[in-house]
């Protein structure tokens, strides 16, 4: 047996933890901290708030949750306006339409509801709900979701360099919500002529689309058209 030396030992045990302290800087959004970090910051203009495959006769604990964390948001005064986003994906409902909905009868006014209908992935939620953001003239935008998609989104966004303040849910405050399940009428977010994605992508094309593959055209197409464009303005 090879006995190494106390330093050596010390020196990968301080290179372990500082990589782990790094891999959790830049990865793990931290309820604790980024609920403080975006309280300092508040308001927001816009929260988008990621959507969740419904089935018809109500919504899941996951689709739940993100609804009444972006709710408890906006009742708190942290943000302005709320961005549901999320595409018809696995079923033929809009995701984006059915959280309005639900917001609506939650009493959020119809005028501070936004939704983005083209994502469905996670990368393209943050991405087309940023563009929206924009072009309603939003300035400061957060993105609101449960924390392990925070987290994931934001590892993708280290690439992307959005401006987007990320609002982790946080479960303790969530349990002290009174929460009800109220009606709503899920015909208005049927879309007529569903393909679920499973059966119009391949695993290995829906998998690059989560990683963000399209995003990163596009955000590479965009900074070519604006190269161009400064180009002819001088």
């Amino acid at each position: 047996m090879i006995k190494l030396p106390f330093y050596l030992i010390l020196a990968i045990f301080i290179c372990m933890i500082t990589g782990c302290a790094k891999f959790y800087s830049k990865y793990y959004t931290d309820p604790e901290l980024y609920y403080t970090e975006a309280l300092a910051k508040a308001p927001f203009d816009a929260v988008i708030v990621t959507g969740f495959p419904y089935n018809k006769g109500g919504w899941n604990a996951t689709l739940k949750a993100r609804v009444y964390w972006g709710i408890y948001l906006y009742e708190q005064g942290m943000v302005k306006n709320i961005i549901f986003s999320g595409s018809a994906v696995y079923s033929p409902y809009v995701e984006s339409k059915i959280m309005a909905l639900y917001a609506q009868a939650l009493g959020i006014p119809e005028n501070n509801i936004f939704i983005e209908t083209k994502a469905e992935h996670s990368t393209e939620n943050l991405y087309y709900s940023y563009k929206l953001a924009q072009d309603k003239g939003f300035k400061t935008i957060a993105l609101a979701t449960d924390v392990p998609q925070s987290s994931f989104i934001k590892s993708v966004n280290n690439k992307f360099g959005l401006d987007v303040q990320f609002i982790p849910m946080k479960y303790d405050l969530l349990k002290t919500i009174p929460k009800i399940d109220p009606e709503i009428d899920e015909k208005k977010a049927f879309e007529q002529d569903f393909v679920s994605i499973i059966e119009r992508e391949k695993f290995r094309t829906r998998l690059q689309g989560t990683r963000g593959k399209k995003i990163k055209k596009l955000i590479k197409q965009e900074k070519t058209k604006q190269k161009k464009s400064n180009k002819k303005k001088i």
